[in-house]
């Protein structure tokens, strides 16, 4: 990988649909280049899946969206990485990240309520094996999600006001 590709991986990121022949003059590639450079990607597994970033509050979608944060008893051998794979399996589980920190692992979740949240942590997560304790934090609004801001300032007119 080389700072062209980091390049392209960067633009993608911002707008996954940009076309091939504007990646290419903000590249400074040609077009053909951009492409196999792409491909190159797309098959190491740089480049993952390609999506696209979606206000659900704006959108009408009732889901409601939590961090949950984990303290986890390493397992001899391999570390965090068997309980987070067994995590992953999840359909609530839209992320997974280790941690430095008060907590080891953090997790982003979905569900229809926050009853539903409650109960699946209740029942799937807190009783798996070498989960330690857990910390439930409902998001209340999002602002600002991959680099996209959702919620715009309006202007609000002032009306004139004198002594």
């Amino acid at each position: 990988m080389d700072e062209k590709d980091r390049i392209l991986l960067h633009l993608l990121e911002e707008n996954c649909r940009t076309p091939t022949e504007e990646l290419a003059v903000l590249a400074e590639m040609s077009e053909e280049d951009v492409r196999d450079r792409i491909g190159r990607l797309e098959t190491s597994g740089a480049i993952r899946r390609y999506g696209a970033v979606v206000d659900w509050e704006g959108a009408g979608d009732g889901n409601v969206v939590a961090v949950l944060e984990l303290k986890v008893s390493p397992e001899r051998d391999f570390g965090y990485d068997r309980i987070a794979e067994r995590i992953t399996r999840f359909p609530q589980v839209r992320s997974l990240r280790l941690m430095t920190g008060a907590y080891d692992l953090q997790l982003l979740v979905t569900g229809p309520s926050m009853h539903e949240i409650a109960r699946f942590v209740s029942e799937q997560i807190a009783p798996m094996d070498r989960i330690r304790e857990t910390a439930t934090h409902i998001i209340m609004k999002t602002y600002k999600e991959n680099g996209t801001t959702f919620a715009e300032r309006e202007e609000v007119e002032r009306l004139p006001y004198s002594f």
